[in-house]
């Protein structure tokens, strides 16, 4: 089975990206995700949110971009959506801690709800590095060619400017080196995982930083409440 990124990739995003999609890296990446399909592996999220990231920011609107590692690798939890679980669905404790900085950060009550649809619809981009995991295998597809195609993303969106990118833990801040710095800002804290949050994740206040350099630079600030 072939996996076809034109028929889940928004026309946007495949004109920004159409050098990297005719790499042999990605070209070899996709036809390994269509034969981990055929092969009737369970691969999280489903094929169809694969890009959802994407198909929920266009290029143009992005103002925020939160990077994660790979897609939460158990039943019902990925949605496409970086550190986002779909509604009803218990929410990791990553996630929990991100809440709980925001209610420190801006006096917004924790969420209840893990969906983080409408940050994405705000142009806040949540990118994980891989775009797919095997179920119960964190990291399995880890160097398959999802990196490369992840960073042309990150490359990309930099030029454009006024964008806030936080790098949440080592490897997260391992893609600075390949994000245009010029106009944008960079906001580094440990990873909100319960074994490294109070080693720098709690207090950093990434939210209110992102909305004051939003409003800076004549952009809308984000409305980081699921609630309303």
């Amino acid at each position: 089975m072939q996996f076809k990124p034109e028929n889940y990739l928004d026309p946007k995003w495949r004109l920004l990206l159409q050098k990297n999609l005719k790499a042999a890296s990605t070209i070899k990446l996709f036809e390994l995700v269509g034969n981990y399909i055929k092969l009737e592996k369970k691969i999280y999220p489903d094929v169809r949110n694969i890009f959802t990231s994407l198909s929920l920011c266009q290029p143009e609107d992005i103002n925020i971009v939160i990077i994660g590692q790979d897609p939460y690798h158990g039943n019902g939890q990925a949605n496409g959506l970086a550190f986002s679980v779909n509604e009803g669905i218990k929410i990791p404790p990553s996630l929990r801690n991100i809440f709980s900085e925001l209610e420190s950060d801006l006096s917004i009550p924790i969420h209840k709800n893990g969906n983080l649809e409408s940050w994405a619809k705000q142009g806040v981009l949540l990118l994980n590095t891989c775009l797919t995991v095997e179920e119960s295998k964190p990291g399995s597809h880890q160097n398959i060619g999802w990196e490369e195609f992840t960073d042309a993303i990150l490359q990309n969106i930099g030029y454009k400017g006024s964008v806030v990118f936080m790098l949440w833990g080592a490897k997260a801040q391992a893609k600075e080196s390949i994000i245009y710095k010029d106009n944008n800002l960079i906001i580094k804290s440990a990873h909100p995982s319960p074994f490294s949050a109070r080693r720098g994740f709690f207090g950093s206040k990434p939210f209110s930083r992102a909305n004051a350099f939003l409003k800076s630079n004549g952009k809308n600030e984000i409305n980081w409440n699921l609630d309303i």
